[in-house]
């Protein structure tokens, strides 16, 4: 039955800009001070403050809407919100409504049929507010301006896409942008991209929109999905109960896995918008504007087609390495420095990416230098440390950035060449393992690897292993 239902899906995507000020004043957007200390008389609302306008703001506006095929307003204006709230000090947010900087762009998407494009609406410009924190033991609210000010984008797209996994693709690719031109970190821990969800439920095929409800603020992938799967469940099972889906704002609990409502919205508010006695109009020049186009960096998809190109990497490698600025940065500095871009590749896809899933961490959390890496790709090339020794010197590169080459030097890890020695050990390990010598005599060529392994286990890693292999066959 349920196959007979299509939902139907857009989203409102806020989005904290990496300015190093806020929109409107010369207080710090940095995360995680102290509670109002980034502060001043214009981002707590004080009487008589006056905003003057981020020019960095614009210009990340106008390079994510040129990144994502928009039409540039050169002509914009801010406009006054009006609302009550404990977090927005000035009972106003001051937002563009009437004309947007940005409007009628798209992107595309991968999924499981091809490409499919989500069509962007508008993309505005507009301050955030600041931050309720609720004291249980208390029994009060606490309110931190901090982030009061702070610079937002907010793009809203038209409601293209049809199930959690177009909605995740979406976003993912959104973020992918936005990293890219460095206009946002997009850390959805710490609230720099959140999205609301726009979600309603009709028959398959049928044209008018179903009752929608807005999920407010959901800010991981994991609760975006769960939300989605989770209200349009709740919408088709009021839709064959023969009663309505009620028009609401609601709150996604992802630990709970369940969302209740928080306010209605049959009725529009009314937020009685004006424009913004305070601000001018923005006016873009042409040749501001071509300004910005010229300064656009690589984005994924040509930085992708560019490494299989010129490095001749695997579609899929280079679909992985692209996939985060930081590994791209990270693999393109250090095949500049050693030359060995096939190498450098191996390390991040193989080593980097497991030590990532065991420390629960994301490719934007790499400490680790460019130079560090290149240096122990050389390492392991020349020889000068065994691949198993490589790995042991690499998880410490991972975790605290030391230098491989004063690492290896200063902890005897370099690989023995003392034929001598390793002559003395390669017998030892075929007088001690009769029986693989005997299988190897017979045809099993996989033995030796066995035997290579107790050779570099009796020489603690530090043995030549093409050296050794060839020893074991000469002497058997």
């Amino acid at each position: 039955m349920r196959k007979q239902y299509e939902t139907v899906i857009g989203l409102e995507v806020h989005v904290e800009l990496a300015t190093k000020t806020k929109i409107f004043c010369g207080c710090s957007t940095k995360f995680g001070g102290e509670p109002n200390t980034h502060t001043c008389p214009v981002c707590t609302g004080m009487p008589g403050s006056l905003p003057v306008l981020n020019r960095q703001v614009v210009e990340y506006a106008m390079a994510v809407g040129l990144a994502s095929n928009c039409a540039i307003n050169q002509y914009c204006k801010f406009d006054r919100k009006n609302y009550f709230y404990p977090d927005n000090p000035q009972n106003y947010q001051i937002s563009q409504l009437y004309i947007p900087i940005c409007h009628d762009g798209f992107i595309e998407i991968e999924i499981s049929g091809g490409k499919k494009k989500i069509r962007i609406h508008e993309i505005h410009m507009e301050e955030d507010a600041g931050k309720l924190i609720h004291d249980e033991w208390e029994d009060c609210s606490l309110v931190d301006y901090n982030r009061s000010g702070v610079p937002l984008i907010e793009i809203v797209s038209e409601p293209d896409m049809r199930n959690a996994d177009e909605v995740v693709a979406y976003l993912e690719k959104l973020r992918l942008i936005l990293q890219y031109l460095g206009a946002s970190d997009c850390r959805l821990q710490e609230g720099s991209m959140r999205a609301d969800v726009n979600l309603s439920v009709r028959w398959r095929g049928d044209e008018k929109m179903g009752t929608r409800t807005e999920m407010k603020n959901l800010n991981s992938f994991k609760a975006i999905r769960h939300a989605i799967e989770g209200e349009s469940s709740r919408q088709i099972e009021l839709i064959e109960q023969g009663e309505q889906v009620i028009q609401e704002t609601r709150k996604w609990d992802d630990n709970k896995e369940y969302s209740y409502a928080m306010r209605s919205k049959e009725d529009a508010q009314d937020y009685r918008y004006f424009p913004d006695p305070d601000l001018p109009p923005v006016r873009i020049s042409d040749e501001w504007l071509t300004r910005v186009r010229r300064a656009l960096p690589e984005l994924q998809p040509e930085k992708q087609i560019r490494y299989e190109r010129e490095y001749g990497l695997p579609r899929y490698d280079a679909q992985i390495l692209t996939g985060s600025r930081k590994l791209a940065d990270i693999f393109e500095s250090a095949s500049a420095i050693c030359d060995k871009p096939k190498k450098v590749s191996n390390w991040l896809m193989g080593e980097t990416l497991r030590l990532l899933k065991v420390h629960d961490q994301e490719p934007d959390d790499l400490t680790f230098s460019p130079e560090n890496l290149a240096k122990l790709v050389q390492l392991s090339d020349e020889g000068t440390v065994s691949s198993t020794v490589a790995k042991d010197v690499f998880e410490k590169v991972f975790l605290e950035d030391v230098d491989p080459a004063c690492y290896v030097e200063e902890h005897g890890l370099k690989t023995v060449n003392d034929m001598d020695l390793l002559t003395e050990v390669v017998k030892k390990v075929i007088s001690q393992n009769p029986a693989p010598v005997e299988e190897y005599k017979a045809g099993k060529e996989k033995v030796l690897g066995f035997l290579v392994g107790r050779v570099m286990k009796a020489m603690k890693g530090k043995a030549n292993p093409s050296a050794a292999k060839e020893l074991i066959k000469k002497l058997i």
